[in-house]
């Protein structure tokens, strides 16, 4: 379908700019072009720094520099169903609209047992059909109430909750993740430090993650890394995973920490290592960073093992980063790496083609980043005519193939300084376009692009310079026969 975009004139002074550097190909009949790739944080759907409670437009932590395509937020039970069988459906539309409008999607975390006091997270109503709610405490900390997921009543309230929220938000378009939380203190499966109020059983712990799984079929979910055996069957099961206190080297005790300790065994105890080659992996950073810079820990080694585990996001709870001259340029070598990072280093295709013909596309793709692009874009192409009328092609080549490199994880040289993620593999991809018969002849610019899954608007933005102000990366020019 052809579609106006630029004036003419507008269109062949731009593409003249942008052009990538064309080489020779062994055939003087076959044109090969290297783009040239760029240094620059990308800004592309679900990957990168997540604000915390705000969206990015009301962050004010945030800094320029630092983009974010996602908002994460965590509530109770009772604040997305204060009524029994009623999803606060105008609360959580109104969210997803401020976080759409700040060019963000939203991933969020429901919650039962709360440590305040002040702030249960469970519903007021629960007594009231009979669910069983127990008095504990959090440490020393004061009494408090906590429902009781086993109970019958409770267990059968929360899972019809579990399924009318997927009902309603599985597969929105503005939702990038849910995490599969409600047990335990904050949803992290776990009741550290409760007085009275254990754990649920297995049975009931499983109905539980079944229940999400049924209701998000669309939307990815995250498990919680400290969900033991649940850990492992919801990886088994298509999950991909979320972990808290990124960072922490020994903030709680001089003898273990998070970093040497808790993810070394949670993740190949559960078999979850590869879990992020089919879901996301989320990091949430222990304290914030500046924790980090006042203890001293090194944030390369940080980093490095955030991306070696394949991370796509991290959420620093939109806290304001450390001072020093050091931290800028580290956080940014990680956000360029962090996600997905998808590079065209090389395209050939023949200098000239004739109307209803073919035009083959010979390709060579790379993920640099730390994680797959989990959604199924695109690969489309666009020829531009002298007349500035673009016609698009969308191929049926998916992005969410290209896998990122990996390097072997805790080992005795891990643990003294994790490597730097190599690149993944390149991809070769041969394609072709197929030409309308009545295609005028003349010059055409060749652009390409990574679209949506339903549509042709370009999506991602790659490692290569050269994007224009609509998305597409002018990148060569065919002749067209007369």
């Amino acid at each position: 379908m052809f579609r106006p975009w630029l004036p003419p004139a507008l269109a062949i002074a731009l593409l003249l700019v942008l052009q990538p550097r064309a080489v020779p190909g062994d055939d003087d009949a076959w044109v090969k072009v290297v783009p040239e790739q760029t240094d620059a944080i990308l800004v592309n759907p679900g990957m990168g720094w997540e604000t915390f409670h705000r969206t990015r437009t009301r962050d004010r932590n945030l800094p320029s520099w630092i983009p974010s395509t996602v908002h994460y937020a965590r509530w109770g039970w009772g604040t997305l169903e204060p009524e029994r069988g009623k999803i606060d459906c105008e609360f959580l539309d109104g969210v997803l609209k401020e976080t759409r409008e700040a060019g963000q999607t939203l991933a969020f975390r429901a919650m039962c047992c709360s440590t305040s006091p002040r702030g249960p997270y469970h519903p007021n109503w629960l007594k009231d059909i009979g669910g069983e709610v127990v008095t504990t405490r959090y440490g020393d900390g004061p009494e408090l109430e906590v429902p009781v997921l086993d109970d019958p009543e409770v267990l059968g309230a929360h899972l019809d909750f579990i399924r009318r929220l997927g009902a309603r938000y599985d597969g929105h378009p503005d939702i990038d993740h849910v995490d599969l939380g409600s047990v335990g203190w904050w949803g992290e499966w776990h009741m550290s430090q409760s007085s009275h109020a254990p754990m649920p059983t297995p049975e009931t712990q499983r109905k539980i993650v079944d229940a999400y799984l049924a209701a998000f079929k669309k939307t990815p979910l995250l498990m919680l890394i400290g969900g033991g055996d649940m850990l492992r069957y919801a990886t088994r099961r298509g999950a991909g995973w979320r972990a808290d206190c990124l960072g922490d080297m020994g903030g709680f005790s001089r003898t273990w920490c998070h970093m040497r300790m808790a993810y070394p065994k949670h993740l190949p105890g559960a078999d979850a290592l590869d879990a992020w080659k089919t879901a996301p992996v989320a990091w949430e950073t222990c304290w914030d960073m500046r924790k980090w810079v006042n203890e001293g820990w090194s944030l390369p080694f940080i980093f490095n093992y955030a991306l070696a585990l394949h991370g796509s996001v991290i959420n620093n709870k939109s806290a304001p980063l450390p001072e020093g001259d050091h931290v800028r340029p580290e956080v940014e070598r990680f956000l360029r790496r962090l996600g997905y990072r998808l590079v065209l280093n090389e395209l050939g295709h023949p200098a000239q083609v004739n109307p209803g013909g073919k035009l083959p596309l010979a390709m060579k793709w790379q993920n640099a980043g730390s994680a797959p692009c989990y959604k199924p874009y695109r690969l489309a192409y666009r020829l531009t005519g002298p007349d500035g009328r673009p016609q698009v092609f969308v191929s049926d080549v998916t992005a969410n193939r290209w896998l990122p490199g990996s390097i072997e994880l805790f080992t005795d040289e891990f643990f003294q300084q994790p490597a730097d993620l190599p690149p993944g593999p390149v991809a070769d991809v041969a394609d072709s376009v197929q030409l309308p018969d009545n295609l005028p002849p003349g010059e055409y610019a060749l652009s390409v692009a990574i679209v949506g899954v339903a549509d042709d608007k370009p999506v991602v933005q790659l490692g290569v310079k050269g994007r224009a102000q609509d998305g597409w990366y002018p990148v060569s020019r065919v002749t067209v026969a007369h």
